[in-house]
Order: structure tokens, then C-alpha cells, then sequence
């Protein structure tokens, strides 16, 4: 893999750190077909003027609310969860403020790092603290 689908996105888990590919979008695949064209700014968790963050679930958000967010982020959002399903590399620890974390995280990765794609309803905050540490 190269450029930005080589980028490593730190997902919102305690104790996982996992490495996901954004899907590529058709500018992308535009700028891959056409020789000598300049790269724009590498997706990820970087926004060049703010640093590194991570969208996680707010704790304190009713588990109600907290599983709607994570079923639309893993649904009608498009994220990939299969990372925290039985058996994925980040299911533990198995717990809803992780699994929804994980997927806000993904999903505000995949769509530019912009604070309305990490709203969830109020159920997720961005955050500059690495929250897999």
C-alpha cells in the first residue's frame, strides 16, 4: 500500500491501536491514474493546524443513545466495525463505550477529520489525548 491508503488511523480503543485503510475517494482514484500530479495532505488523525486527535464516545452517555450512534456509525455511516466484532483485533475490552468509541473514531477518520463527523447526537467528543494509551 501507498500513500494515504498506507496511513495508520489511531482508533479510540484503551490498549488498541489498530491500523485501517480509508476507502479511497474518487479524487483519489483520479489523482492515482494521473502521473505527476501533486499529493494533497494525507488523511488520518493529523489536522495540520490543531495536531493529532480521535473522536470517542462521551462517557455518561446513556447506553441507549451510546448503541443508536454505534448502530448508525456501523450502518447507514458505512464504518467498517468488523475490527470490533467476536474475534476482531480490537474487541477487547468488550464494552460499549469501546466498541462505540472505536467506530465514531473510524468514521470521523474516513470523513476529513471535521467536527460534525464527530457528533454522533452528543455521544462523542474529539479529543487530543491518545486515548489508546
Amino acid at each position: 500500500m501507498t500513500g494515504k491508503l498506507a496511513i495508520l488511523i489511531h482508533l479510540a480503543m484503551a490498549g488498541c491501536l489498530c491500523a485501517t485503510a480509508p476507502r479511497p475517494r474518487a479524487q483519489e482514484k483520479a489523482e492515482a491514474a494521473t502521473p505527476g500530479t501533486a499529493l494533497s495532505p494525507p488523511e488520518g488523525n493529523t489536522t495540520f493546524v490543531e495536531g493529532t486527535t480521535w473522536c470517542v464516545a462521551v462517557s455518561g452517555v446513556p447506553s441507549p443513545e451510546l448503541q443508536r450512534a454505534l448502530d448508525w456509525a456501523c450502518g447507514p455511516g458505512s464504518t467498517d466495525c468488523s475490527g470490533v466484532r467476536p474475534g476482531g483485533p480490537c474487541f477487547e475490552p468488550d464494552t460499549l463505550v469501546s466498541h462505540a468509541s472505536y467506530a465514531f473514531n473510524s468514521y470521523y477518520q474516513q470523513n476529513g477529520n471535521s467536527d460534525i463527523a464527530c457528533s454522533f447526537g452528543g455521544a462523542a467528543i474529539i479529543t487530543r489525548k491518545n486515548p489508546s494509551n
